[in-house]
């Protein structure tokens, strides 16, 4: 049986639970971690075949765990996951030698998937995407979660007026 052992590197301590317990049951070996340097001592002491790390943690950057991983074992594959993506975090991360770049939420189905894909697998786009304004909505509930649910806080960190805010927090969530 080929090696399965997985690390997850994520700060959202409800979302490492699901994904651990998913990744197990689909067979790996997980190790789990909440922050940047658990996961390079981790790493350090073995490191794993595969690894899911989140992009922004709370300690720093997941992509010095990829960094990392591929220093010590260059065969391993690594996926990003983020609630921030974008086209030049992406690039980075594929230049450090991650395989892929998810966004959250992210099924495990999906991560399986990204893990075990060989070179020529292309991809499949997505049934229903996420449409700009969905995206723009969430984006908009991270940072004000970020900011502990304070309106005026979350306004200057989106270069937003504070009452454009609150009209955007008090609508429903875009399809």
């Amino acid at each position: 049986m080929p090696d399965r052992s997985l690390l997850i590197v994520e700060d959202d301590r409800a979302f490492l639970d699901r994904l651990s317990r998913a990744m197990e049951s689909r067979g790996f070996t997980v190790t789990a971690c909440d922050n940047v340097a658990d996961g390079l001592a981790h790493i350090a002491s073995g490191a794993p075949a595969f690894a899911v790390v989140d992009l922004r943690l709370g300690d720093g950057n997941g992509l010095d765990v990829v960094a990392a991983l591929k220093d010590k074992r260059a065969d391993a594959r690594a996926i990003v996951l983020t609630g921030y993506g974008n086209i030049a975090t992406a690039v980075t991360a594929v230049k450090l030698g991650a395989v892929d770049y998810l966004s959250k939420p992210a099924d495990a189905d999906d991560v399986v998937a990204a893990l075990l894909a060989t070179g020529s697998d292309k991809s499949e786009l997505p049934q229903n995407p996420m449409s700009a304004d969905r995206v723009r909505w969430e984006h908009i509930q991270r940072i004000y979660e970020m900011c502990n649910r304070n309106v005026s806080e979350t306004a200057r960190r989106l270069n937003m007026h504070r009452r454009t805010l609150q009209r955007i927090l008090a609508k429903r969530a875009p399809r």
